[in-house]
């Protein structure tokens, strides 16, 4: 996409949202604070374990929304959105999949069997060679 289109695409979202050129937003700082937040938050994602992951991909799932109401706002066609809305889908997965609770380890599984709990036996584990006491 050359500059001239980028200009062109700006002045259509400030036509659809004034408040952006009110706020004294360019389309250079526009394109450039998005491009440093997903550059950010790629890296976090990237580099970083555990919950800051789970921060950058929240924060990038919410600039995929607000860049697909400003596409929809301004009425484009699925073409020149049809990328954010599949990275969307992808970020939308990884997010539900990582926010799923693990299994507990075999070890501290328990059953419960008229109202007590009771371990369950591992793989392996049998009834053999222990001693009944009644």
């Amino acid at each position: 996409m050359d500059f001239a289109a980028i200009k062109r695409a700006y002045k259509s979202y400030v036509r659809a949202l004034p408040m952006l050129k009110r706020m004294g937003i360019s389309s250079i700082i526009l394109r450039k604070s998005i491009g440093a937040l997903e550059v950010a938050c790629g890296i976090v994602m990237t580099l970083v374990p555990g919950r800051p992951k789970d921060v950058a991909n929240f924060l990038l799932l919410l600039l995929v929304l607000a860049v697909l109401f400003f596409h929809q706002l301004v009425g484009d066609p699925l073409k020149r959105y049809a990328h954010a809305l599949v990275f969307g889908i992808l970020l939308t997965c990884r997010l539900l999949i990582a926010r799923q609770p693990e299994e507990q380890p075999l070890e501290k599984r328990t059953l419960a069997v008229n109202g007590e709990e009771q371990p369950l036996l591992a793989e392996g584990e049998s009834e053999k060679g222990k001693i009944k006491v009644s």
